[in-house]
C-alpha cells in the first residue's frame, strides 16, 4: 500500500469557523466536478471528517482534522492514482483553501 498524501492547509479562523465552512464543502465540489466525481460521501464526528470520494473509476478514502490554524487531510491514493499524487496535492490544496475563503 502507499503511504498517505498529506496535506496541511493553513487558516487563521479558528477551529470553530474553519469546520462550520468545510461542513457540506464535500457537496459543492460535487456540483462543481460533477462530471468527474461519481460519489462523495462524508461523515464528521467532532473536528474530524471521514470521506470517500469515488473518480475516474478508482475509490479514495482519507479524512481531515480541523486544528486550530490548519487543516490537515489525509488521503490514501490507490496505487493508479498515486502516479499524480504532486497534482492531488495541490488540487486539494487549491479546493481546501477556496473553501476556507468562503464565508
Amino acid at each position: 500500500m502507499a503511504k498517505p498524501l498529506v496535506v496541511s492547509i493553513p487558516h487563521n479562523l479558528g477551529q470553530a469557523e474553519a469546520q462550520r465552512r468545510l461542513q457540506g464543502g464535500m457537496t459543492s465540489l460535487k456540483s462543481q466536478f460533477g462530471d468527474k466525481v461519481a460519489s462523495i460521501d462524508e461523515s464528521w464526528s467532532a473536528n474530524r471528517m471521514d470521506f470517500r470520494v469515488g473518480a475516474m473509476g478508482q475509490n479514495v478514502n482519507g479524512h481531515l482534522e480541523v486544528m486550530q490554524d490548519h487543516v490537515r487531510v489525509e488521503v490514501q491514493l490507490p496505487w493508479i492514482l498515486a502516479m499524480i499524487a504532486e497534482k492531488a496535492k495541490t488540487f486539494i490544496q487549491k479546493q481546501g483553501t477556496l473553501l476556507l475563503e468562503k464565508k
